[in-house]
C-alpha cells in the first residue's frame, strides 16, 4: 500500500517518515515554507538514534499525483480546523479503475479530538480512527522531532465508528514494522475520548506554559474532571487511566534530542509557528458542546477555549499568560455559574 500523508507536520511527518524509513511507499502533502523545505532538503526527522534525512515525494495537493491508486491509503494528519478543506479536496479525486477516493480508498484520521472522523464519514465510505499517542514536534520548516523510545508511539486503530477489518490489520502491520505499536481495536472511540481528556491540557499549556508543578497540575486536574463529568453525563465510554497505562507502559519514553529544546504539545506548537489558528474548538470546545447538549456547566473548558483562540488570533507568544492570572480567571469563571 502507498501512504499519502495529508499534513506532514509533527504527527504526519513522524508517521510518514518512519513508514518511509521502513521501506514503505509514502507521499507527503505539505505547503508553504514547510513544503518548500521538504522538497529541497528532504524530511529531517530527529529521533533518539539521530537525525534521519528522508526523501519521499512531496506534493501540495492531489493535482500533482493524477489518478490515485486502488491501494492508496490517505492519512489525514492536519489539525481538525483544517479537516473540512482537506476532505473536500481529496474526496472527489479519481481512482484508477473507476470511482473516487471518497468511494474506494481508506481514510485514516490520525488527529487529536473526535470530530474529524465524523466529518470524514459524511464524504468517505471507509473511515478509520486512530488514538494518537505520539510525542512529536514540528516548529521549524522541514524538521520534525519524535523523542519516543524504544517505540516512537502507540497508535490504537480501528474502523469508525466501530469495528475492525483486514485493511486495519494491514495498516497496523505496516506501522508495527515502522517502530510503532498499533493495536487494532473495535472500540477506537473509547480510546480517543480518553485521549481527549488528556488533550484538554493543551490549551492550558499553550497560554500559560508546561503543566509542571502543583499549581498547574491542580488546575489541569479541575479541567479534566470537568471533562470527565461531561462524558459521564453524555454516556460516552472512555478508557480509564489504569487501562491506558497498562497499554502504553514504558513503551514510549521521552529521550532528550540534540538540537531540539523541550517545547510543548500540538497547541503550543501552533502558537510557536504563528499559525493563526488552534485546535481548542475541537478539544475544550468538544467538552463545551457536550456540556451544553447534556446540561453540564463547563466554565473551565470554555475559558481555555476562549483564551487559546484569542492567543492564536493575536499571535501571542505561547505561555505568556502568568499561571496565577489564569488560575484567577478560572476561579471567576467557576463562580459565575454558581
Amino acid at each position: 500500500m502507498r501512504y499519502i500523508i495529508i499534513g506532514a507536520g509533527a504527527v504526519g511527518g513522524t508517521v510518514g517518515g518512519r513508514l518511509a524509513e521502513a521501506g514503505h511507499e509514502v507521499v507527503l502533502v505539505a505547503r508553504g515554507a514547510h513544503g518548500a523545505a521538504l522538497r529541497q532538503d528532504g524530511l529531517r526527522l530527529r529521533v533518539p538514534e539521530g537525525e534521519l534525512t528522508l526523501r519521499p515525494p512531496v506534493v501540495a495537493g492531489p493535482e500533482e499525483l493524477g489518478a490515485l491508486r486502488a491501494d492508496d491509503v490517505l492519512v489525514l494528519a492536519v489539525k481538525t480546523q483544517d479537516s473540512e478543506t482537506a476532505l473536500r479536496t481529496w474526496g472527489p479525486v479519481p481512482v484508477e479503475g473507476g470511482g473516487t477516493a471518497a468511494e474506494r480508498l481508506a481514510l485514516v484520521c490520525a488527529q487529536n479530538g473526535v470530530e474529524s472522523q465524523r466529518l470524514a464519514l459524511r464524504r468517505f465510505r471507509h473511515v478509520y480512527g486512530v488514538c494518537v499517542w505520539l510525542p512529536s514536534t514540528h516548529v521549524e520548516p522541514g524538521v520534525v522531532s519524535a523523542a519516543g523510545a524504544p517505540l516512537t508511539g502507540v497508535l490504537h486503530l480501528g474502523r469508525y465508528p466501530h469495528g475492525t477489518d483486514d485493511t486495519a490489520r494491514r495498516i497496523a502491520a505496516d506501522l508495527e514494522k515502522a517502530r510503532f505499536e498499533a493495536p487494532v481495536v473495535a472500540d477506537v472511540t473509547r480510546w480517543q475520548y480518553a485521549k481527549l481528556l488528556s488533550n484538554l491540557g493543551n490549551a492550558l499549556e499553550a497560554v500559560s506554559g508546561l503543566v509542571v508543578g502543583p499549581e498547574a497540575e491542580a488546575l489541569f486536574a479541575r479541567v479534566r474532571a470537568e471533562g470527565a463529568a461531561v462524558l459521564d453525563a453524555a454516556g460516552i465510554a472512555y478508557a480509564g487511566t489504569e487501562e491506558q497505562q497498562a497499554a502504553r507502559g514504558d513503551k514510549v519514553t521521552l529521550v532528550p534530542l540534540d538540537g531540539t529544546p523541550r517545547g510543548g504539545g500540538s497547541s503550543w506548537q501552533s502558537l510557536s509557528r504563528g499559525a493563526g489558528t488552534i485546535e481548542a474548538d475541537y478539544l475544550n470546545g468538544e467538552i463545551a458542546l457536550l456540556g451544553r447538549l447534556h446540561g453540564v456547566p463547563t466554565p473551565l473548558n470554555e475559558l481555555l477555549q476562549r483564551l487559546a483562540n484569542w492567543f492564536a488570533r493575536e499571535r501571542r507568544a505561547p505561555g505568556s499568560l502568568p499561571l496565577g492570572e489564569l488560575a484567577r480567571l478560572a476561579d471567576e469563571a467557576v463562580a459565575d455559574v454558581r
